[in-house]
């Protein structure tokens, strides 16, 4: 299930909206794991025992190493953090990373071992990270242990943040699983931010990604240089409005249930620089990383070599993270490499330049990486690669690049205003001058609300192609 369905949208939705507020202010955390491990096992009925073994052995962890901790003893605490890390990275490798390994081995040495062909479990890498995260921070003292089994459930496997993320570290919503107050405004705020992230997803990024799925099926020897490089562009577009689009999704829905999550995308596509770009870009993961890879590995403050080693591990594994693939490696490594060139040297002549050469520079580099990226056969991201540069001899374009710039061209211009503050910026325009004047603002957003809902579902109704890209992670 998704959230960019009918059966989500007029079923799901309504059914557990209704049961929450209807149900007394203490259910309400059951309410939500009840129905997260429904909306779980609706598209991984198996797969449900592993995420409450996952969620057991955290919890289970959590206790231990407080309880240690309050007894004085931080030895037995670390063991405990160690066992309880090592149960769920070994979950996760096993069922992520199990026939990634053995078809390295395979390769390397030479022999033909099975694969298990195991399907991954949808979200674990996003509720692996929540469930470690947990139970680090109880050990480092900056969050507190949840003897709530119940609330520590619905923590981990609340169905607004479990598919795709944000990853929610559980030090920035204690406080409101143990208290907090739902109130009209704020259930408004999560429909209005609901509806944006739905309009992104079915609208924008899916029309995005029949672009790109178009000319990525075509040969790739014959495609022309400026055909390869809008079908580049279109997923580049798809993979941003798909992903930030769920978390917009996943934040308004969090607001429906009384509950503020981080925001995860601030507008990437306008950096000047990759450094900024990560900034911007899926910042709950790069936080994530910072805090319990790069961090205790000693951060910037170590000598330059070490230094390396740091960033370079972080995006290591912040490739690998992402997929049992080499090409994930790859992207993982090649934007270490282009953080230290920034770092070390690139970063204080970019600065230098006009704006406009800096945002060129990092959007063509972004792009690139995105190439590595989409094709889990390096052979065909390298023959891609080729034909973005025109090494096969193709020409720039020809009639079909015409056709299909034709067609696509609205779409696209939507795309790249839809990737800056643009709207943000027309929005609070309408507020500003609708301040005084109630009727009209109420009315103004809920036409244009309206509107995207009405057209969203039109598509969903009429079309079958509506993927969400980051649940293969």
């Amino acid at each position: 299930m998704i959230f960019s369905s009918l059966l989500f949208l007029f079923r799901f939705l309504p059914l557990v909206l209704v049961l929450y507020y209807v149900a007394p202010v203490r259910m309400r955390n059951l309410i939500l794991f009840l129905f997260s491990l429904v909306f779980y096992a609706w598209g991984e009925p198996m797969y449900i025992l592993l995420m409450l073994v996952s969620i057991l052995v955290s919890y289970t962890g959590g206790i231990l190493v407080d309880r240690y901790q309050g007894l004085g003893r931080r030895g037995a605490a670390r063991v405990a953090l160690v066992i309880s890390s090592v149960i769920s990275l070994s979950l996760l490798g096993f069922f992520k990373y199990a026939d990634f390994l053995i078809g390295t081995v395979n390769s390397l040495a030479g022999t033909d071992l099975a694969l298990l062909k195991i399907a991954l479990p949808i979200g674990i890498s996003f509720y692996t990270f929540q469930t470690m995260s947990y139970t680090i921070d109880v050990y480092r003292g900056e969050a507190n242990v949840q003897r709530n089994f119940i609330s520590f459930g619905a923590y981990v496997a609340m169905f607004p943040q479990l598919i795709a993320g944000p990853i929610v570290q559980y030090k920035t919503i204690d406080a409101q699983l143990r208290n907090r107050k739902e109130t009209s405004e704020q259930f408004a705020e999560g429909i209005h931010r609901f509806m944006i992230g739905l309009g992104k997803k079915v609208l924008l990024a899916n029309n995005a990604g029949v672009l790109w799925d178009t000319i990525r099926e075509m040969p790739v020897g014959e495609i022309p240089v400026a055909t390869a490089w809008m079908g580049l562009a279109a997923y580049s577009f798809q993979l941003y409005f798909d992903f930030s689009a769920y978390s917009d999704m996943a934040i308004g829905l969090g607001h429906m249930f009384g509950f503020r999550f981080l925001e995860n995308f601030n507008y990437p596509y306008i950096s000047k620089s990759i450094t900024e770009f990560w900034r911007r870009w899926h910042i709950s993961l790069s936080t994530w990383f910072r805090d319990y890879v790069y961090i205790p590995l000693g951060g910037n403050r170590v000598n330059i070599r070490k230094h390396v080693r740091n960033i370079m591990a972080v995006w290591f594994l912040t490739g690998i993270w992402h997929g049992a693939s080499w090409n994930f490696v790859v992207w993982g490594l090649y934007y270490g490499v282009l953080l230290l060139i920034e770092k070390f040297f690139l970063g204080r002549y970019l600065k230098k330049l006009p704006a406009v050469f800096q945002h060129l520079y990092c959007i063509i580099l972004v792009m690139l990486g995105w190439n590595i990226f989409v094709f889990d056969d390096m052979g065909q991201g390298l023959q891609y690669m080729r034909t973005l540069f025109g090494l096969y001899g193709q020409g720039l374009g020809n009639r079909e690049t015409v056709y299909l710039l034709y067609n696509n061209i609205i779409l696209l211009i939507l795309l790249a205003l839809g990737s800056t503050r643009l709207p943000k910026l027309i929005g609070d325009w309408f507020a500003e001058k609708t301040e005084k004047k109630d009727l009209i603002a109420v009315l103004g957003r809920g036409c244009f609300y309206t509107v995207i809902f009405l057209l969203s579902v039109a598509w969903l109704v009429d079309a079958s192609y509506n993927p969400f890209l980051y649940f293969r992670f």
